[in-house]
Parts: C-alpha cells; sequence; structure tokens
C-alpha cells in the first residue's frame, strides 16, 4: 500500500490536468464562435460594402451612376452629404425616408465622424452610411445587411487551440509613452501612441512586441511566418486585457485576421516593423476560405 501512495496523487493531477486543458479548450472555443457571430452581425464586417472619399462640398447618394455614393440598389437619389471643411451634413430628398441613429430625419444634420467615438448613423432600407476620417480625408463607409459577403459567408477556419500559445510576457512601461509609426493598406501611415512593450518566450526565442491602446485594451498588429502561408498575408490581431503587475497574458489562440480578409472597404492598420516576428505562431485564425 506504502507502494502505492504515491501514485493517488499523480493520478488526481493527471486527471485534474485533462480537466483544465478540455475547460481551457471550451473557452476558446466559446470565445471563437463569438467572435464569429459578431462579424455575420447586422452591423458586422460582413456588411461592409462600400467605401467612398468625399470631396469638399456636395457628395450625392443613390443608385444612379453618376452618384459620388453609389447604392447597389434603391432609388436614383436619395439625398447627398455635404462637407465644409470637415464639417458633414447630410440632407434626404423629399419622399425618402432616412433615419439618423434610428430616428427619422428631416432637416440637413451635422454628423459626428468615427474619430469622435461613436460616430452617427444614416439608415435607409438595408442600408447604414457613416462618416469615417483617415488621415487628412474623409469619407463614407456604407454597411449593407443584404451583402453578397454576409449571405455568402462560409464560417471561420482556425489552428487547433494549443495551450502552449498562451503566454504570460512582462510589460514594460515606455517613460513618457512613445509614437509610434502605424502604416495601413491606403499607404498611409499614423502616429500612435505607445504605453510600452510586452517580451515573452516562445518556442525558446525571446520576443518582442509594441501595442497601441484600444478600447481599454492592449492591441497587437502582428505579422509572422505563418503571414501568407495559411493565415492573413498583411498579419493578424491580438487583443489582450491591460496589464497587471507587470504583466500581460496573451493568447495567440485567440490571433484574428483584419477585418480587411472579409471586405474591400476596410481601412487596415498593418504591422508596424518592429512587431514582424521571425516565428512561426501556428495559433488562432487561418487565412478567410483556407481548409
Amino acid at each position: 500500500m506504502i507502494l502505492l501512495r504515491p501514485l493517488v496523487p499523480a493520478f488526481i493531477t493527471c486527471a485534474a490536468l485533462v480537466a483544465a486543458d478540455t475547460s481551457y479548450r471550451a473557452t476558446i472555443e466559446q470565445w471563437r464562435a463569438q467572435h464569429e457571430a459578431e462579424l455575420k452581425a447586422e452591423d458586422g464586417w460582413l456588411t461592409v460594402s462600400g467605401l467612398f472619399w468625399l470631396k469638399e462640398g456636395v457628395n450625392r447618394v443613390g443608385s444612379s451612376a453618376t452618384s459620388e455614393i453609389v447604392l447597389p440598389r434603391g432609388p436614383a437619389d436619395v439625398g447627398a452629404f455635404e462637407i465644409h471643411g470637415g464639417k458633414t451634413t447630410f440632407r434626404a430628398v423629399p419622399g425618402v425616408t432616412v433615419k439618423l441613429n434610428g430616428k427619422p430625419v428631416g432637416e440637413a444634420t451635422l454628423l459626428k465622424s468615427d474619430e469622435e467615438g461613436k460616430p452617427d448613423k444614416i439608415g435607409f432600407d438595408a442600408f447604414t452610411m457613416f462618416v469615417i476620417h483617415r488621415g487628412e480625408r474623409y469619407a463614407i463607409r456604407l454597411k449593407d445587411t443584404e451583402s453578397a459577403s454576409r449571405k455568402e459567408f462560409t464560417g471561420l477556419h482556425w489552428f487547433p487551440v494549443k495551450e502552449r500559445y498562451r503566454v504570460v510576457a512582462k510589460f514594460v512601461p515606455y517613460q513618457p509613452p512613445k509614437m509610434i509609426t502605424i502604416p495601413n493598406i491606403l499607404g498611409e501611415t499614423e502616429q500612435d501612441t505607445s504605453p510600452g512593450y510586452v517580451v515573452f518566450t516562445l518556442d525558446g526565442q525571446l520576443l518582442r512586441l509594441d501595442p497601441v491602446v484600444e478600447d481599454d485594451q492592449l492591441f497587437f498588429i502582428f505579422h509572422d511566418l505563418t503571414s501568407g502561408k495559411g493565415t492573413y498575408p498583411a498579419g493578424r490581431f491580438l487583443y489582450t486585457d491591460l496589464p497587471k503587475n507587470g504583466e500581460v497574458v496573451m493568447d495567440f489562440n485567440q490571433a484574428q485576421n483584419p477585418p480587411c480578409a472579409f471586405t474591400a472597404y476596410a481601412t487596415c492598420p498593418l504591422p508596424p516593423k518592429q512587431n514582424r516576428l521571425l516565428v512561426r505562431i501556428e495559433a488562432g485564425e487561418l487565412n478567410y476560405g483556407h481548409h
């Protein structure tokens, strides 16, 4: 009996590890299902079906090919966005029912862009339009709940969940916070504030990444040696909680594709040069349509 005693806690430990692994996998699978549901939602990225850069003055909206903002169907003329010195208003044509943030709107209305937080939304039929600000330019982003990409969506694909890709990184603050250069797919660059950097070990290699802050989370834009070889070529995104006690939990099983993987009308940021990792991170989301 004495000889068997050490086996009992070992057996319990093994069972506990299996249970913990199953629970962890279930948590990640649940997160992935939620992520896919958000993508497919009525305001998800699959509905994004147009990006129209505004010219100073009047920009007409409608299905007419002569409109500045061309809708894929509906009346030839719905209304117009008018922009002067960065201030945008919308006016509907008489007889067309248009909503502002869900409520009927009549007179010309000054609109908030996405640089001021949540943008004002102009709704007509299955369409939603709002002003975005990128660099020195303003544009209208068009969403359509009846878009082909939403109707034809075939589901996301992922690497199998591997707990070794959940790493605890050391967070080193920048004093003061540092401005880093973030390029985007339009060929523009933006200066964003990084609060610090993380260092962690993966497959025996010491790695470092610079995040920015978005919606009270750390936001990492990274490229690795799977990029373009199974994962989205431009790189992927990873969101984490803010640092606690000088540490950040980074779970690459939650690495996700940027919206540009699903729509040609997103203005995605690209990884800064210091976030190009010379390792394969075989975790997280595969390229859309890749099996």
